[in-house]
């Protein structure tokens, strides 16, 4: 390890505040923090450089071959925790696909294929396909030149020839469409063998009405091109009603008996299709729809589905729905017996259970991760991301964070703790709640005590509005006095901050001149106080705090600042003239209290 820092990025810090209600607003980053006291740890300092071997990595696993080491046996955390998930292991959850980031939560919707009729009707097409089988009506042109020129468009009668001059009578009918040229040319021959040439092509094919009807937006009879698929009819009828119609039994009748059954569900997922020429009086019958099953969750396939008989085995649904990699379970809701029915399987035994009509099932991820992701920021050596067994503690993980000794203060060293800042949020906004209570359902006594809340109401309603827009940064505060640090257990997306050792001490509120002050180790609170131009108006000598850099708050402090601290000059207030306020800052106190975050 060299002695080399890394650029590091200034550790996080709380504004302070100056002013009367400033008061609220400077203490108020105080409740976004919370301490873990370090009494009864044992006597462990924390390393300022990383061990020899092994060398910082941005992956620390567990185990004997190196990485993080394996806690003790008499280490408080054990591996062994059937049943009962952590804070930052959680319960089940059920992601999308990272290709569809916006997906909303909860069962699926859309029937699986119902997109197949979101365009407009096709219209009928003048060219047909190679493989389209000519019939009685189709026109075909045919030229010839050379030793005979002739130009002819002609049609094919009811017998399936057409007529060639010079040539005679040439039958197409039952012919492909791609092959008509090989035809003609070759009958063409057979009277001209030499110096002709001849081109021929199916100009249009003529055509047909195919009766489209059953669970269809708009049955009856549609025209159309002998050579269009099912899908250019079902598509003009409106396409499968998703609601009622069904898309894995669909009948074309011809002459009152079936000639094929089409599943769109093939064609959606292998791009298979019967071919089939559609003939004048055939019909294209859609019955009711099957029973469905639908899938949510963590799946690429949120759609319903359904089923081809009465049940659907859970593995068909597991290829249909695609779960996601990281799917370990489902919940298999339904009806059994005219009685709700739910059921909680792995997806390998999904697999075997029998789905009925209405259920549905939701993939979720329901196994907590082996690891956590922690970030390092601030003055370091190495990488800045760590990833570590669940159960790693603080102070094992700093065995592995590479420092400089001379420019890292690990005395000061903190967490941020995204779970710390949401129940920090709820709390200043559960404290805001009760002041807007007592500010607006106080009675006041007399006339002039009412007239001077009605003042204080405007000032305290704009802090109320000001301090619910304010943004805990989660901060935890994991250093002792002594430099200790506290062996919590690590959470996924701690950010591990290691100030940068400065020789400053900053004071800031009511004094004339906040600013930062050289520390020496002879100077006391006063000498502090003095460099900054001395207290303000509304400051007192009984009314100072000092802030940790790492975020640990000293009221009534009887010892001078160390480098790195923060000097607070709290405001005087008189309760006689400013009631509500006394009461404001009295509610910001026990929040703090309450939190642990004042430490005497």
């Amino acid at each position: 390890m060299t002695d080399t820092a890394y650029p590091s990025r200034p550790a996080r810090r709380a504004p302070g505040a100056a002013c009367l209600l400033l008061a609220g607003l400077m203490l108020l980053p105080a409740v976004a923090r919370a301490q873990v006291s370090a009494p009864s740890l044992p006597s462990r300092t924390t390393t300022s450089t990383a061990p020899a071997a092994p060398a910082p990595t941005t992956a620390a696993p567990s185990g004997p071959s190196g990485g993080i080491p394996a806690l003790n046996a008499g280490d408080m955390i054990s591996t062994s925790r059937a049943g009962s998930a952590t804070a930052a292991e959680g319960g089940p959850i059920a992601v999308g696909p990272i290709g569809e980031p916006g997906r909303r939560a909860g069962p699926a919707t859309v029937v699986f294929g119902a997109s197949l009729f979101t365009r407009g009707s096709p219209a009928a097409s003048d060219t047909p396909n190679p493989n389209y089988t000519i019939l009685p009506g189709d026109r075909v042109s045919i030229t010839v030149w050379g030793f005979v020129e002739a130009s002819v468009v002609t049609t094919v009668d009811v017998d399936g020839n057409i007529f060639i001059p010079q040539v005679g009578p040439v039958r197409v009918a039952g012919t492909r469409a791609g092959d008509i040229q090989r035809l003609v040319e070759s009958e063409v021959r057979r009277v001209y063998s030499q110096q002709v040439q001849v081109y021929a092509v199916l100009l249009s094919a003529g055509q047909v009405g195919v009766f489209v009807t059953g669970q269809v937006r708009t049955p009856g009879r549609h025209l159309g091109s002998a050579s269009e698929s099912v899908l250019d009819y079902l598509a003009r009828a409106g396409g499968v009603d998703p609601g009622r119609g069904s898309y894995r039994d669909i009948v074309v009748n011809r002459g009152g008996r079936p000639v094929a059954r089409i599943d769109l569900y093939r064609f959606l997922l292998s791009g298979e299709l019967p071919r089939i020429t559609l003939q004048q009086g055939d019909t294209i019958l859609v019955p009711a729809q099957g029973a469905m099953v639908g899938a949510d969750g963590a799946v690429r396939n949120n759609f319903l589905f359904e089923v081809t008989g009465r049940t659907m085995p859970g593995s068909e649904l597991i290829r249909l729905a695609a779960p996601l990699p990281s799917a370990t379970n489902a919940v298999i809701r339904g009806t059994r017996n005219s009685q709700p029915f739910s059921r909680y399987t792995t997806i390998r035994e999904l697999a075997g259970v029998q789905l009925m009509d209405q259920d549905v099932v939701t993939f979720i991820t329901d196994s907590p991760p082996a690891t956590v992701r922690v970030s390092v920021e601030g003055s370091r050596i190495g990488p800045s991301v760590l990833i570590a067994d669940r159960d790693t503690t603080l102070c094992t993980l700093l065995d592995y964070v590479a420092v400089d000794p001379i420019l890292a203060n690990t005395r000061g060293i903190f967490l941020l703790r995204p779970s710390v800042a949401a129940q920090q949020a709820r709390v200043i906004n559960e404290a805001m709640d009760r002041l807007e209570r007592q500010l607006f359902l106080t009675i006041s006594p007399t006339t002039g005590v009412a007239e001077v809340r009605a003042s204080e109401a405007q000032l305290v309603s704009s802090y109320i509005s000001r301090a619910r827009r304010t943004q805990p940064e989660g901060r935890l505060v994991v250093m002792d006095r002594g430099g200790r640090c506290a062996d919590v257990r690590l959470e996924d997306g701690d950010v591990i901050v290691i100030p940068e050792r400065v020789q400053t001490v900053l004071v800031s509120g009511e004094v004339t001149a906040p600013q930062a002050i050289i520390w020496r180790p002879n100077m006391t609170l006063q000498d502090y106080i003095r460099q900054a131009g001395g207290l303000a108006e509304r400051g007192g000598d009984n009314q100072l705090m000092i802030r940790r850099a790492s975020g640990e708050l000293i009221l009534e402090p009887t010892e001078p600042p160390q480098p790195g601290d923060e000097l607070i000059a709290l405001p005087r207030l008189d309760p006689k003239n400013f009631q509500l306020t006394r009461d404001l800052l009295n509610l910001i106190f026990q929040s703090a209290l309450s939190a642990r975050v004042f430490a005497n």
